[in-house]
């Protein structure tokens, strides 16, 4: 689905050029000439909201590790120092800081209307393993990232979270060893977590890359899920339809993440992590970020600590085989009357682990967390594979632009059918 471009350099330097490194062609048949369907609503922006949000994070990382130090007697001085002393330093660790909520706000957004409208499905399940692999480099990012201030909750978090690996048999002690630099979370922890937190970005980056080519190789899904028939008919070029939506998006997003960074920069945060690190006290309730939090749940949830860490990881990496588990033919949930009731049931169950996982490990939130865990992976294992032999699907559109006309004018929608194109 690569767009054909009609770029025609007009000097000689540029035909010049243009014949050595055809970069500019490439911009222009990936950014402009590239042919996108013409029934994309407002979800489809997110893409473009996230290559923003990667870009802010990496340019104010960067100018953040100007002024940082990454050895721990100094640590929460010098995040202290960014904060007070520093031209505008305030603003860029807010930028930072909430950034990366808004990443995963965004994030979490896209991954749902993936979910919703068949993204994952043939021909495009490596874009979406791509996608997963690159939301576990940001899990792995943000967690390094949060370790940085040394701060009571960056402290005992960075501690909760490696004790996890020990849970591994024969191996584990040795991996918190090697991942701590000694017997606890200490300087060499820090070190080599800013190391990895600078890095792991232009790592994503890189997947973000392929990410895109696989998208741009095997086109974009839409709504209604059905594959583009006639390029003239069912789509519009990149350029402007889709830069001026994705602009008016991105302009919305800011002016709420401006909400955050100017008015509440610390509502999404913790107020423990505004007291130095001390190993000696323990805060009385260790909560990761809010965006780590349904994982969190599932975690506490079994009450084995090696059942507990696979059940965490393998809530993730179920996410890589959802092509697969789904089997039904009908993509867009739009189509899928019982597949969108239990779409919305998985969606808060996912909001109520957040929740569970914020909470205390008694009582009753430890047994509300073990059913939403049931659920959680009973949605992919269970319900998604029986739907696609039981559920009946409505009659999908033959092609975008029938579905375009139909829902412009409401008229009839021809739909495709074993026999042929009909008429309901």
């Amino acid at each position: 689905m690569e767009g054909h471009s009609t770029y025609q350099p007009k000097g000689k330097v540029a035909q010049w050029f243009e014949s050595r490194l055809p970069i500019v062609g490439l911009i222009h048949s990936s950014a402009i000439a590239y042919p996108v369907p013409k029934n994309l609503n407002y979800m489809w922006t997110f893409g473009a909201i996230l290559s923003l949000m990667l870009v802010c994070q990496i340019i104010s990382g960067v100018v953040l590790a100007m002024h940082y130090v990454a050895y721990a007697p100094v640590a929460f001085e010098r995040v202290e120092h960014i904060m007070r002393d520093v031209s505008y330093g305030w603003l860029i660790r807010y930028i930072h800081a909430n950034g990366a909520s808004m990443f995963f706000i965004a994030v979490y957004i896209h991954m749902f209307r993936g979910m919703y409208y068949g993204s994952y499905k043939a021909p495009r399940e490596v874009l979406w393993i791509l996608g997963v692999i690159i939301y576990l480099l940001m899990m792995a990012t943000g967690f390094m990232g949060y370790v940085l201030p040394w701060g009571q909750m960056s402290f005992w978090g960075a501690t909760v979270i490696t004790n996890l690996f020990s849970a591994i048999p024969l191996v584990g002690e040795t991996i918190v060893q090697w991942l701590w630099g000694g017997y606890s979370v200490g300087a060499p922890t820090l070190n080599r977590f800013f190391s990895l937190h600078y890095l792991l970005p232009f790592m994503i980056a890189g997947v973000v890359g392929l990410h895109i080519w696989a998208l741009h190789h095997v086109g974009q899904n839409n709504p209604d899920g059905v594959d583009i028939k006639n390029v003239e008919k069912d789509t519009v070029p990149f350029t402007p339809y889709a830069t001026i939506k994705d602009t008016f998006a991105m302009v919305v997003f800011l002016i709420f993440f401006s909400w955050f960074i100017f008015y509440i920069p610390n509502y999404l945060g913790h107020s423990d992590n505004y007291i130095p690190a001390n190993p000696l006290a323990t805060p009385a309730h260790i909560v990761p970020e809010w965006y780590y939090l349904p994982f969190y749940a599932i975690l506490r949830s079994v009450p084995d600590k090696l059942g507990g860490v696979l059940a965490m990881f393998a809530a993730i990496a179920v996410l890589a085989f959802l092509p697969w588990l789904d089997t039904s033919k009908v993509r867009s949930a739009k189509y899928r009357p019982l597949y969108r009731q239990f779409f919305w049931i998985f969606a808060a169950v996912c909001v109520g682990l957040g929740y569970l996982g914020s909470q205390p490990a008694d009582g009753g939130y430890v047994i509300a967390s073990r059913i939403f865990t049931v659920y959680y992976f009973a949605h992919f294992l269970v319900i998604l594979p029986l739907l696609g032999l039981f559920e009946r699907p409505k009659p999908v559109p033959a092609s975008i632009a029938d579905a375009v006309l139909a829902k412009s004018k409401g008229g009839a929608v021809v739909v495709a059918g074993a026999a042929g194109p009909e008429t309901k």
